[in-house]
């Protein structure tokens, strides 16, 4: 086995055809096909399964892309770092982040990183935290922030900060009145609230709340995409309950806003920084961790991210427990 054909073998299920495959790599079919034959033979597992549709991986082949994946990113960065005539950082890294957490943190970001390390490639995956969790556990991401101490086994991970939930409506709701500064829970629970799927963690965090305080949660709309969520909420149609990074979810508009804290309940989230560990984690993708948690202290401290405070620097870890309930965005 040679890195050639796991470059071959990745092309061709992300291809999803030995044709497209053959054409991305300019690469004969039959002599591609070949290359398949004689990976699976050293294996001695069938890695793809050929249909009229065109070709799958098998369970073997599913975990084979995933590493082979991890693999060939990691020769990309050490051939990137052989070919430096300076000691300038050069190379790309994968960072996963919730759509919050990107409204709030995207853009500060990549300006801190263009002016910093301007021949770092960042890549920012966004998505819930549950396919964050599954795309850093099966090391597609280099670096990724999620919302569950336990979230991904063998990765380093440190507490970055705690968010606070808000009940977010227009500043014109005719919802609340406009001398309020905060409600109730019971108060909450009688509004029209706009809230992600029974699915999501971060649902799943406020009806904790509201079954403690033997209250019923009645979501009038439910939605898993942040900008039509904060859209809805906009046009008057209900209230939500998020961290106040959602007032960026439509543009840097946060008159636009009330955000109101809940009196009666502690409503929190924990934002943990998860990284490759050490022996894997290349010298970009070091820097991309560490500027992160500049730039989110920057943010928190100038009070640009509102309604957030740091964690204090502790020594990151590598959890080894069963995977806890984690906030999805």
């Amino acid at each position: 086995m040679d890195m050639r054909q796991l470059r071959y073998f990745v092309q061709i299920v992300e291809s999803g055809s030995l044709a497209k495959a053959s054409r991305q790599l300019f690469i004969a079919q039959p002599a591609l096909s070949q290359q398949m034959a004689r990976l699976e033979d050293e294996v001695g597992k069938a890695l793809l399964v050929r249909s009229s549709r065109g070709v799958s991986p098998t369970e073997n082949g599913e975990a084979l892309y995933h590493h082979a994946k991890f693999m060939l990113r990691q020769l990309d960065q050490a051939v990137s770092v052989a070919r430096q005539e300076t000691a300038a950082l050069s190379g790309r890294v994968t960072l996963g982040l919730a759509p919050t957490t990107v409204c709030q943190v995207g853009m500060p970001l990549l300006r801190h990183l263009r002016c910093k390390y301007p021949d770092v490639r960042l890549n920012i995956v966004e998505g819930l935290s549950g396919h964050l969790e599954h795309m850093t556990r099966v090391g597609q991401l280099d670096v990724a922030v999620l919302f569950g101490q336990k979230a991904a086994a063998e990765l380093t991970v440190e507490p970055l900060l705690v968010e606070q939930l808000f009940v977010i409506v227009p500043a014109d709701s005719p919802l609340v009145a406009a001398e309020r500064q905060s409600l109730t829970l019971a108060e909450v629970a009688a509004l029209p609230l706009i809230l992600p799927s029974p699915g999501h963690g971060l649902r799943r965090r406020i009806a904790l709340e509201f079954e403690r305080a033997n209250l019923p949660i009645d979501a009038v709309v439910e939605i898993d995409s942040l900008p039509l969520l904060m859209h809805c909420v906009g046009e008057g149609l209900g209230a939500t309950i998020k961290p106040m990074a959602a007032i960026h979810a439509l543009g840097n508009t946060p008159e636009q806003w009330r955000a109101l804290r809940i009196s009666d309940a502690q409503m929190t989230r924990t934002n943990y920084l998860y990284t490759l560990p050490p022996q894997k984690l290349s010298p970009c993708a070091a820097a991309v961790r560490d500027e992160l948690k500049i730039v989110v202290r920057q943010l928190a401290e100038s009070g640009e991210w509102q309604g957030v405070s740091l964690c204090e620097p502790a020594v990151a870890t590598a959890p080894s427990a069963a995977p806890e309930l984690a906030l999805a965005d």
